[in-house]
């Protein structure tokens, strides 16, 4: 079986195991005890810290450790927003964040807060002028991830806390994605990750403020942490987190070098043994060990059951999936096609061999899926005598198959209406047509759901 999700939890690190198995023994005791079981988990977990801190390039009193990354997020942009409340009430986040970010931006709202969602490239990279222009006199915090959680796309970090620097802002950073490859540059504010993103256990999260930044923790609050993080503190986990942190961070230049070789090779590779495929996300400023790419005319949940009957664990945005019915937020924004959607993020250690399996097995893997769907062929599209697709009440990738199926008929410069119900088909449309050489016309009302109109090229 191939591991293929590390972008959603990696492995844990064997020397991530081995310091859990160690520090169970010495660290269960309450640090803030005086007593000798007390001090010797208290020297433990000063010791964890250190450790990130001089990962993370910060002061060791400026990091917690939270329960998890998404409680580092919710943390870390509600304290800032405190802390920041004369300034104003206005948070800036990027439209492709992780969903802990855009939920507080939700909360935020609700609150009666104002928040711009600043749009992003087609490679999924914002720009620093666009965030550069969304900066207000009564803006509070700006949120950017370092790299993209699903196409892996990494942001202009650097470019964009200079211009937050320079207005006054605060920047908040999370660093999931990245962390484990190196630190994040740039002026930042403050910082968040997930130690399961680089190997270590779950359940640790990091929360850095800079001195200086203004910050109000929120909720209940105790002695621990500094009063940013409260309860009892998992000293085993949080040691295990901060020396696989250490420890991927040793390999973390030579395995770079080849994650993204291997990487280069399915992107070069997809598009060249499986017709139809676009891959997504920046082809040179992204990390190491992910690439994304969709196919037209596949169920995305059929494609990873199938890939997983072949023994390759992979995820998906593909809005084709049983845990959600509208498409990935990210691939929206992106304006890319989010049918057939595969997501592979190489763990370290990955062997060429196991890639080159994955190359072999796709192919007809996808094949299979497109036949049992009815999808046309690039060679032989199955033309049916209808200029109105009535695709009302069929989920991703139905409506497109359907389009594709009577394109033929349509005579060059006319058009086709595809009546849809379905939301993935207002990004999956446009996407088809850009990748078909046709004309997306837009857009219109009907009864029920929309009107997607289509002008034959040719």
């Amino acid at each position: 079986m191939s591991y293929f999700d590390a972008a959603s939890a990696a492995p844990l690190h064997p020397v991530a195991r081995q310091a859990l198995q160690a520090s169970l023994d010495e660290g269960w005791a309450d640090p803030a005890r005086l007593y000798r079981e007390g001090r010797r988990a208290r020297l433990l977990l000063d010791a964890a810290r250190e450790a990130a801190a001089e990962a993370v390039g910060c002061r060791a009193d400026e990091l917690v450790f939270t329960a998890s990354g998404t409680r580092a997020v919710h943390s870390g942009i509600a304290g800032a927003l405190a802390g920041r409340r004369r300034a104003g009430d206005h948070l800036i986040v990027s439209a492709v964040e992780h969903s802990s970010v855009l939920h507080s931006a939700e909360a935020h709202e609700a609150a009666g807060g104002s928040v711009t969602r600043v749009p992003v490239l087609r490679t999924g990279a914002v720009t620093a002028q666009a965030y550069g222009e969304a900066l207000r006199p009564d803006t509070a915090l700006a949120c950017l991830q370092s790299a993209n959680h699903e196409v892996g796309t990494e942001q202009p970090v650097a470019a964009v806390a200079e211009l937050c620097r320079e207005a006054g802002v605060p920047l908040l950073v999370d660093a999931a994605q990245s962390l484990g490859w190196g630190r994040v540059p740039g002026d930042w504010s403050v910082l968040t990750a997930s130690a399961h993103k680089w190997g270590g256990p779950s359940g640790v999260g990091l929360l850095v403020v800079r001195k200086g930044v203004r910050f109000a923790s929120q909720g209940p609050v105790d002695e621990r942490e500094s009063g940013r993080a409260a309860g009892f503190e998992n000293i085993p986990a949080i040691v295990a987190a901060a020396a696989s942190l250490r420890a991927v961070r040793a390999e973390a230049e030579q395995e770079a070098v080849r994650l993204r070789e291997l990487t280069d090779r399915i992107r070069t590779r997809v598009p060249s043994v499986v017709p139809d495929v676009e891959v997504v996300g920046d082809a040179v400023r992204r990390l190491p060990g992910v690439v994304t790419f969709s196919c037209l005319y596949v169920d995305g949940e059929t494609l990873l059951h199938e890939l997983d009957r072949e023994g390759f664990s992979v995820s998906s945005g593909s809005s084709c999936t049983s845990s959600t019915l509208t498409p990935s937020h990210v691939l929206k924004a992106m304006g890319v096609l989010s049918e057939g959607n595969v997501r592979v993020s190489l763990p370290l250690g990955t062997p060429v061999e196991e890639v080159e399996r994955f190359l072999s097995v796709l192919p007809g893997t996808v094949a299979a899926v497109r036949e049992k769907l009815g999808a046309p062929t690039p060679a032989a599209v199955v033309h049916e005598d209808a200029l109105v697709v009535d695709s009302l009440g069929k989920l991703c990738p139905i409506p497109v198959i359907e389009l594709a199926k009577v394109i033929g008929d349509v005579p060059v410069g006319g058009t086709v209406r595809v009546l849809s119900d379905d939301e993935a088909a207002r990004l999956d449309i446009p996407a088809w047509c850009e990748m078909r050489g046709q004309e997306y016309v837009g857009e219109e009302p009907a009864d029920r759901g929309a009107a997607y109109v289509v002008r034959r090229l040719s």
